[in-house]
C-alpha cells in the first residue's frame, strides 16, 4: 500500500472540500490551517491545477562558506601552531580564524583527507638519473629481459625480531572468545635474512646470518651464483653500501654476473621487497618464536610452501616516474 506525504494529502482534502461547496472557514477547521491559507492553495489549484498543489522550488539561506574560507582553512594549516600545542586541531584552527566554524573545519579537512593527529612517512626519490636511465633499465629487465639470462631480485631484511609471545584463548565475560596473544614478550635476538626472486620464476632463495656486512652479502651471492653455473645473471639491487663498493673485485671475478642498481631512494621497484611484504603478513607478524632459530625455521617453512606454487609478479607499468610531492596544504585546491 502506497502512502502520500501529509502536507499532499492534507491539500487534496482541501479541494475536495472546496469542491462539496463547503465554506472556506470550515475547510480551515476540517484540515486544521489557517483561512488564509485554505485561500492561497485553492488559487494555486485554479490557477495550475494539480500542479499547484506542489511545493515551489525554495532557494533557501545564502551559503554562509565558500571558496574563500576553504583556503583559508588549508593556509592556517601551513603556518605553525599556537604555543603550547605541537600539532593543530579542529578547535584550534576555528579560533585563529574567528569567523569560521569548528563544523566547517572538519568538513574540509574531511573533504581534502586530511587527518591532523596522522602522521605517514615516504620517501621521494632525488635521483636526477630516475627516469632516463635507472628506472628505465630495471623496467625492461621486468618488460623484455635478456635472452637466455636470469633475473634476480636481491635484498636483505635485517634486525628479525625472535618474541616469545604468551598466546592463546582468552574467554570474554559475555561467554564468547577471543584467540590472540599478550604483549608481554621475551626477545631472543635478532637475524638477517638475505633472499634472492627469480623474477621469471617467483622462486625465492634465502640465507640467513646474524649481521648485514660486505662479508655477508657476498657469502651469499656465492651461494647464489653455485646455483646458476655458467648463467648468465643479472641481479637487480639497490644502492646500500655494501652492494656498491668503490671498487668491486668480486664483480670483477664474475663477468657473468651484472649488477643493476635501483635509483637512490626507489628500492620498491625491487620485486622482492613484495615478497618480503607477503613474509612479514603471512609468516612473521604475530610469530612466537623461542629463538633466532624458530624465527629462521619459520621463514624457511614459508619459502618452502610459497615455492611450490611459485608464481612471479606481473609488471605492467612500462615507464615510471619519481613522486612530487605538495609541501603545502594551501596547495591543495590548485
Amino acid at each position: 500500500m502506497r502512502t502520500a506525504p501529509y502536507r499532499a494529502v492534507q491539500r487534496a482534502r482541501l479541494i475536495l472540500l472546496a469542491a462539496e461547496g463547503m465554506a472556506n472557514k470550515a475547510i480551515a477547521q476540517e484540515v486544521r490551517l489557517s483561512r488564509a491559507m485554505v485561500v492561497q492553495w485553492r488559487k494555486r489549484f485554479a490557477q495550475s491545477r494539480l500542479e499547484g498543489l506542489q511545493d515551489v522550488p525554495r532557494r533557501g539561506p545564502a551559503p554562509k562558506y565558500g571558496e574563500a574560507t576553504e583556503r583559508r582553512i588549508l593556509a592556517q594549516l601551513d603556518t605553525p601552531p599556537p604555543t603550547g600545542y605541537s600539532s593543530w586541531t579542529g578547535k584550534l584552527l576555528a579560533q585563529a580564524l574567528g569567523d569560521v566554524s569548528s563544523h566547517q573545519v572538519w568538513r574540509v579537512l574531511r573533504r581534502h583527507d586530511i587527518h591532523l593527529q596522522r602522521r605517514r612517512s615516504w620517501c621521494v626519490s632525488t635521483d636526477p638519473e630516475f627516469t632516463t636511465q635507472k628506472a628505465a633499465d630495471i623496467v625492461a629487465l621486468y618488460m623484455d629481459p635478456p635472452e637466455n639470462a636470469i633475473v634476480i631480485s636481491v635484498d636483505e631484511k635485517p634486525a628479525i625480531q625472535a618474541l616469545e609471545r604468551a598466546q592463546g584463548w582468552l574467554r570474554l565475560p559475555n561467554g564468547h572468545s577471543l584467540r590472540g596473544f599478550s604483549h608481554e614478550y621475551k626477545r631472543h635476538g635478532t637475524t638477517t635474512l638475505f633472499a634472492a626472486m627469480e623474477v621469471a620464476t617467483g622462486l625465492v632463495h634465502t640465507g640467513h646470518y646474524r649481521r648485514r656486512r660486505r662479508r655477508e652479502f657476498l657469502d651469499f651471492m656465492n651461494r647464489i651464483v653455485a646455483q646458476y653455473l655458467g648463467e648468465e645473471l643479472h641481479v637487480i639491487l639497490d644502492n646500500l653500501n655494501i652492494h656498491k663498493p668503490k671498487h668491486d673485485r668480486w664483480l670483477s671475478r664474475h663477468p657473468n654476473v651484472h649488477f643493476h642498481y635501483t635509483p637512490t631512494h626507489a628500492s620498491w621497484l625491487n620485486q622482492v621487497e613484495c615478497w618480503f611484504s607477503i613474509l612479514w603478513r603471512q609468516a612473521l607478524r604475530g610469530l612466537s618464536a623461542n629463538s633466532v632459530r624458530d624465527a629462521c625455521q619459520a621463514i624457511d617453512n614459508f619459502t618452502q610452501a610459497r615455492n611450490k606454487n611459485a608464481a612471479p609478479f606481473e609488471w605492467t607499468k612500462q615507464v615510471v616516474h619519481p613522486g612530487h610531492l605538495k609541501h603545502t596544504y594551501s596547495q591543495l585546491c590548485n
